[in-house]
């Protein structure tokens, strides 16, 4: 009679462990090759992203990966590739300088692309981006939002091959030694590599200062913002952003 009693305790267990264990299997391999949740610590890509903005990034923008190879190696394995990054695209991917750091950044350069920064105006194989002002009231609520009532920011809207989007033109350097934020010499993208740049451009530490980053690098293209919360502890603020959910990244 014991027996009867445990053997069925016992399928049933299992049977279940096994149901868990294939749902996490899947979430595991979905969170791998197809889609992953990254949050923006920082304000670089203001005013496309901002602090506490989290998005979920399609890591199947440029093909299909090997489930698991950019977790236990140092670059991803694909299955096949459908698709380069292009300029305009949002990018996460691996910091070159250290792996264990996520960056997010816009391509602004392609392979065999001359990518020339001269007081500011970006150039890319010679022609400069064209530029429009960007809207006032845009760039005032998310700097409400963000409770920073500076006015020292210019306003300018870049497009990118025929994709536009807003970035903003501060006064503070990264690096006051560097003159990079408003000049940057002629260089070349090598093949398999791509030059990016945050929105935000004069407040980003991107391709400017530390090169390019290589497709292995690349977690996948940001498609959209699923919430967005910001938590400023220090302060004792909480700030929560409904409008911004669901927008898309582009």
């Amino acid at each position: 009679m014991t027996d009867q009693i445990k053997t069925p305790r016992k399928k049933w267990l299992w049977d279940n462990f096994k149901s868990l264990g294939s749902a996490l299997l899947l979430v595991l391999v979905i969170r791998s090759s197809v889609i992953e949740a990254f949050k923006i610590p920082s304000g670089s890509m203001i005013p496309t992203l901002l602090i506490g903005d989290q998005i979920f990034v399609n890591k199947f923008s440029y093909g299909l990966r090997v489930p698991f190879t950019d977790w236990i190696g140092e670059n991803p394995k694909y299955f096949f590739r459908h698709h380069d990054p292009e300029r305009g695209d949002i990018i996460v991917f691996k910091y070159p300088v250290d792996p264990d750091i996520y960056f997010i950044k816009r391509v602004v350069g392609i392979p065999g692309d001359v990518v020339e920064m001269k007081n500011k105006v970006v150039t890319i194989n010679g022609k400069p981006f064209p530029k429009e002002p960007a809207s006032d009231a845009q760039l005032d609520k998310i700097f409400k939002s963000l409770e920073d009532s500076s006015n020292e920011y210019p306003r300018e809207r870049m497009e990118i091959s025929n994709q536009t989007f807003d970035h903003t033109i501060g006064t503070i350097m990264i690096d006051k030694q560097s003159y990079f934020s408003e000049n940057f010499p002629a260089v070349t993208v090598p093949a398999g590599s791509y030059f990016v740049m945050g929105d935000n451009r004069d407040n980003s530490k991107d391709s400017r200062f530390w090169g390019f980053v290589p497709f292995e690098n690349i977690k996948g293209k940001a498609v959209v913002i699923w919430l967005s919360v910001w938590m400023d502890f220090e302060n004792s603020k909480f700030t929560f952003r409904p409008e911004r959910i669901g927008s898309l990244l582009h």
